[in-house]
């Protein structure tokens, strides 16, 4: 499945080597609020400042349209990076250029260079090929470690790979053989976990894993598509009226593979305070919605779960943001944390609502890339990867 270069098959002594990084984490105040994708980026920042590498990460944050906007500067991700590594750590105000070649030229090996944010420049996501080469131009070596922008072929993952012998990091690596392998070669039962709001973004993830998975569990917002294909009265719940008939095809062509809740929560308002109850599956009353599932799903999907060899999950059960209606996905993070299986969670809220379960530390890999893990769950390859050299 892997079959691209490693950081580890390269001489990287005494060289410059770029990496691109996924920093893009929140910043409250001023200051990194949640460090985990830093985090998940220092086993190949540390292996290469001990091979005696100059490092120099690059790393998009937020989304500022190429153009400079201070409060979406790296620097307070440098300043953070400084106190978990250590090796010294420098900023420089550009991600290509004066000043970033001045930067470079500064650095020693076992040292660091965090550069500016690639996104403060409109080439970055069109792929630019000058910004590429300009990028390329500070190093010899390029590692590309960032999953969560894996999907994208931007110029500092795709692009500047044209350039320079591209390798991949652990983190990279982990991701794609724990994502790809559980696809390719599953220990089963392989079970699929689907939640979130929409069915239309799961869509091609459930065509693709209906053969792969001994079952398809399915909750949150796009269970109530699937209720409403099969006739059910909704009311105020959130239903995609436009992918109804994709829904009616899916639970033809699943049988009893999908396995979709037998009881719901309903609220009489969208809010974390509103009055709510428990009802089996069927009309919605007037003026309620669904925002849960409910403890008798809680318990189907338990036991399926508990019987897997693998589980992958993607997606929450529920209105997790709020406490009441986040019941649901904090019960099946435990379903999965408890059984044997070999538990994967794709990205995005799943990983926020594992987070705020306090589980995360009993699941075998939690991924780092939403968008990334997606379209590998979809039987997608990944620009980021596929523009690494092969070994």
């Amino acid at each position: 499945m892997f079959n691209k270069k490693m950081v580890t098959d390269l001489d990287v002594n005494g060289k410059n080597v770029l990496v691109r990084v996924d920093f893009n984490v929140p910043l409250m105040d001023g200051a990194v609020g949640d460090d985990s994708r830093i985090q998940a980026a220092l086993p190949t920042i540390t292996y290469l400042v001990e091979q005696g590498a100059a490092v120099i990460l690059c790393s998009h944050l937020g989304r500022p349209g190429g153009e400079i906007k201070p409060e979406l500067s790296l620097k307070p991700v440098a300043d953070h990076l400084g106190t978990l590594i250590d090796a010294p750590v420098s900023f420089a105000e550009d991600c290509i250029g004066e000043k970033a070649q001045a930067a470079v030229a500064a650095l020693e090996p076992g040292q660091v260079l965090v550069l500016e944010n690639t996104r403060f420049h409109a080439g970055e996501k069109k792929n630019d090929p000058e910004m590429a080469r300009k990028l390329s131009l500070l190093a010899e070596l390029y590692v590309n470690d960032a999953f969560g922008t894996a999907h994208r072929a931007h110029a500092s993952t795709t692009g500047v790979a044209e350039h320079l012998p591209a390798a991949a990091g652990f983190l990279l690596e982990k991701e794609i053989q724990y994502l790809g392998n559980a696809i390719a070669d599953p220990k089963r039962p392989f079970v699929t976990i689907l939640g979130g709001a929409k069915v239309s973004d799961k869509v091609p993830v459930i065509e693709n894993l209906l053969d792969k998975s001994d079952h398809i569990l399915i909750g949150g917002g796009m269970a109530n598509t699937f209720f409403k294909a099969q006739g059910y009265e909704m009311a105020e719940s959130l239903v995609e009226d436009d992918v109804l008939d994709i829904a009616r095809s899916l639970l033809e062509k699943a049988g009893e593979k999908l396995v979709l809740p037998v009881d719901v929560v309903i609220a009489d308002a969208f809010d974390a305070n509103a009055a709510d109850k428990v009802m089996d599956v069927g009309d919605v009353p007037p003026q309620w919605r669904i925002l849960d599932i409910g403890p008798r799903t809680v318990q189907v999907f338990g036991e399926i779960i508990a019987k897997a060899g693998t589980v992958v999950w993607n997606g929450p059960m529920g209105v997790f943001e709020f406490e009441k209606f986040a019941q649901g996905t904090f019960a099946i993070a435990k379903a999965v944390a408890e059984s044997d299986a070999t538990g994967i969670i794709g990205g995005g809220d799943s990983t926020s609502a594992i987070k705020k379960s306090g589980l995360d530390d009993q699941i075998t890999h939690i991924s780092t890339g939403g968008g990334a893990s997606l379209e590998m769950l979809e039987g997608k390859t990944l620009p980021g990867l596929a523009a690494l050299d092969d070994k």
